[in-house]
């Protein structure tokens, strides 16, 4: 025991408890329910999932030692590991790393896919373990940087689901993470209420706190404290090129543009921004721009929205998490009076809430698979049917903020076509946001604002601004074609050729390219 580990553990019975990571495989049986901790790669378990997927390595119980794994969002690499070892039979409600996309797109783990504010009351609703004795999650394993008086436990940097999961665990068991400092401070987490005994949630601006800060948990619930000196491994970021930067420009014009239209005030409404290259150009040209005292109501922050707190352009920024590079991280701790006082680390359901979404009047901007003519978007699943890392908290900002924008690239590069694959389709081979709920559509060649548009006024928007001019022509044709059978059959509203509209996805998958030698062409 460190004495590290006696200072952050405050709550004494609990250091009765201790035990190294490999003491606690005997508790993990074959078909369990789990809820990790974490949001976004940082914040999860990290050494007793570790000690788990090395002793089924060591003792070749592939397919034998599997959960039902449930995270807030994605883990961290331990996460790869357990799908490469069969150790995953269920999966949700979001994920990233290429192991566990390739298992669930074999079959192998069993994926359901949730908006992220409302995955966690749907677990304490019983949902997902209604065909238990228990109806409970049989262990959650949850990662604190410190440990109060009463045993609440104190996370790092990722709330996520875990309060919720901690309600509806039947055991806990919580690794102390000393490597990394104490977050003590820096949360307002809203303890989960079943209806109909809710209040609302009271936030009227970022910085509004009125949670607590930390997670109560019963301490008889607790089986084991485990210490952790494992840090959080998030890869570095994508350097912005000039695709991203050709976004960012032309996004913060349209920004600009409603600012002296008096559409927004000077310091915008509250920003959230997803992840990625082009997110973070976004953000690194807000840094650059005349907008100050911005604030931000988001998911995660990156290391892009340390440059925004620099420059001197935002005052105030609330998410669920801190996904930030070791560098970012580096950054962050030496600089923790400062920003300990202008960041806010909340519950999941909270952060992506979508009341509190619509209250603040919050611009979110998101990066789809592809978009459609008429502005259906498709943030999950390549070609219809392969599952990348999970719809994750974006539609819960765009269905409900007060400007809904999807950024993207005209095309993605390939290595069979030098245009690459067009991100504007005829017909979204998969929706998850849909016409209803998108406002402004961008890409490297241009913006198409949305707003009032008829489906016939935004396909020709659409294409005209927003579509890489190698496929300009072919969607031109492929609308007029529709629109020509849409009067015949009277159904010109929204139009299409069924029989032809996803012939450039099909062109794709035999030939390896979108563009069409002719929309006549038979497959």
């Amino acid at each position: 025991m460190s004495s590290i580990l006696k200072q952050r553990v405050r709550y004494a019975p609990y250091l009765k408890k201790l035990r190294t990571p490999e003491q606690c495989i005997e508790l993990f049986e074959h078909g369990q329910y789990l809820g990790w901790s974490g949001f976004t790669g940082v914040g999860a378990p990290k050494v007793i999932p570790t000690a788990l997927v090395d002793h089924v390595e060591k003792n070749n119980l592939q397919g034998k030692l599997g959960f039902n794994l449930f995270v807030g969002a994605s883990a961290g690499p331990e996460e790869c590991r357990w799908a490469e070892n069969g150790m995953i039979l269920r999966r949700s409600p979001h994920q990233v790393g290429k192991p566990i996309a390739k298992s669930i797109n074999e079959g192998k783990t069993a994926f359901f896919d949730k908006h992220l504010s409302m995955f966690p009351q749907d677990l304490t609703y019983g949902f997902y373990t209604r065909e238990k004795a228990n109806d409970l999650l049989d262990y959650t394993i949850i990662e604190a940087t410190a440990i109060t008086e009463d045993g609440s436990i104190v996370p790092g940097p990722a709330v996520g689901a875990s309060p919720e999961m901690i309600s509806c665990s039947d055991k806990v068991i919580i690794e102390v993470n000393t490597k990394t400092r104490s977050f003590e401070g820096l949360h307002d987490i809203d303890m989960p209420v079943q209806p109909p005994h809710r209040q609302p949630y009271p936030y009227t601006w970022a910085g509004q706190k009125s949670g607590v800060t930390a997670i109560p948990v019963d301490p008889s619930k607790v089986v084991a404290i485990v210490e952790s000196h494992t840090g959080d491994k998030v890869p570095p970021n994508t350097p912005s090129d000039q695709m991203s930067r050709n976004i960012s420009g032309h996004l913060i014009e349209f920004l600009q543009n409603e600012v002296n239209q008096g559409r927004l005030p000077e310091n915008l409404h509250p920003l959230q921004s997803g992840i990625g290259n082009i997110a973070n150009a976004v953000i690194e040209g807000l840094a650059e721009s005349n907008f100050k005292n911005l604030t931000v109501w988001t998911e995660v922050l990156q290391d892009s929205f340390l440059d925004l707190f620099e420059a001197g352009s935002l005052e105030y920024a609330t998410a669920t998490s801190i996904r930030l590079t070791e560098d970012g991280f580096e950054r962050f701790f030496k600089n923790w009076d400062t920003y300990s006082q202008k960041l806010c680390l909340r519950s999941q359901v909270v952060s992506n809430s979508p009341e509190i979404i619509r209250r603040l009047g919050v611009i979110a901007m998101n990066t789809p698979v592809e978009v459609d003519i008429y502005a259906h978007a498709n943030s999950t699943n390549v070609s219809g049917s392969r599952m990348l890392n999970g719809l994750g908290g974006s539609a819960d900002f765009l269905r409900n903020a007060k400007l809904s924008i999807m950024h993207t690239p005209a095309a993605r590069a390939t290595k069979t076509d030098p245009t690459g694959l067009s991100c504007i389709v005829p017909m979204a081979s998969h929706v998850d946001q849909t016409e209803h709920d998108l406002d402004v559509i961008v890409t490297d060649f241009g913006l198409a604002d949305l707003r009032g548009l008829s489906p016939k006024e935004r396909s020709r928007v659409i294409i005209k601004n927003c579509a890489h001019p190698d496929f300009q022509a072919q969607l031109m044709e492929y609308v007029e074609r529709s629109e020509f059978y849409g009067a015949k059959m009277k159904s010109l509203h929204e139009p299409h050729i069924l029989k032809d509209a996803f012939k450039m996805h099909i062109n794709l998958a035999e030939n390896g390219t979108m563009k069409l030698p002719s929309w006549d062409a038979k497959f």
